[in-house]
């Protein structure tokens, strides 16, 4: 079953994301990782694809074959075209196949200054289309809620999101965001455009200050006043941070299934205790 095709069956998918080690880890440390997030029974998980030239970029076929076949859940690989031609793609779609993996997430990547870009595929929506063009895949793709750093405003974002749907993207899922609002808006935006594939709302729960100051500096995500209290109230006391950390997220998604979302995927950053807490609390609402 393709991952769209699941949005027909249950009012609210529920999934993870995941990363693979780094290269001074074994792969084997995603073992303890996927035995703790298998009892939590999320509907799939997604398996992010490492920066150009990085060893983690060949783990991503693997592991997301170890999260088929060893653990019995769906698989979404990611796979990124900024440092690839088409015949590092077409080799990785090999490879894809002979595991059984059918749902990609198809993204363009992040452009790493160091590592001289590829000019094969320039936006995500070309690697959309060559996917489909060379495999029976279902292909699942990246959306931004507040625009793409890069776009020159909202509405050539949605613009250019309408050319990875048009493309044969199939499942949209969200950059990260902690105003329910914007998502809600970027959602009226997207059907106005005639973009009806589902939509997951990606929720990170926030667990250090360097975190967030990370990834709002490469997602430009906007901070509510009510978060940026919680952060300058507990910085310096960790354990607390993370503990209000994971209740907005827990706020977040609880609005969100209020509201009608189709899907939560939940960035788990390979913390499994933090996706048993997230999970726990939300359980019985996803569940109706």
């Amino acid at each position: 079953m393709s991952i769209a095709e699941l949005f027909k069956t249950k009012n609210t998918v529920y999934s993870f994301e995941i990363f693979p080690p780094k290269k001074t880890s074994s792969v084997d440390t995603i073992y303890s990782t996927l035995d703790q997030l298998k009892g939590l029974k999320p509907d799939f998980i997604s398996v992010t694809y490492g920066a150009g030239g990085s060893v983690a970029n060949c783990l991503t076929c693997e592991i997301a074959s170890i999260v088929k076949n060893k653990y019995g859940i769906r698989p979404l690989a990611h796979l990124t075209c900024v440092n690839s031609t088409r015949q590092d793609v077409a080799e990785i779609l090999r490879q894809l196949k002979e595991s059984g993996i059918q749902n990609i997430m198809a993204l363009r990547g992040d452009i790493n200054p160091d590592i001289p870009r590829k000019n094969d595929f320039k936006y995500a929506s070309d690697l959309v289309k060559f996917i489909k063009e060379n495999g029976d895949f279902h292909i699942s793709g990246a959306c931004y809620p507040e625009g793409h750093v890069e776009s020159a405003d909202l509405i050539e974002d949605i613009h250019n999101l309408k050319k990875k749907v048009d493309a044969g993207a199939e499942h949209l899922v969200t950059q990260l965001f902690f105003d329910n609002s914007a998502f809600y808006s970027f959602v009226e935006r997207a059907r106005i455009a005639g973009i009806n594939v589902p939509i997951s709302a990606g929720i990170m729960p926030v667990l250090n200050k360097n975190q967030i100051e990370r990834m709002v500096s490469l997602t430009a995500a906007s901070l509510p006043a009510k978060f940026t209290r919680m952060i300058s109230k507990y910085e310096h006391h960790p354990e607390a941070l993370r503990d209000a950390g994971i209740a907005y997220a827990v706020e977040q998604i609880v609005d969100l299934v209020s509201n009608g979302v189709q899907g939560i995927h939940l960035y788990t950053m390979n913390n499994p205790f933090v996706a048993r807490r997230i999970t726990e609390s939300i359980s019985s609402i996803i569940s109706i």
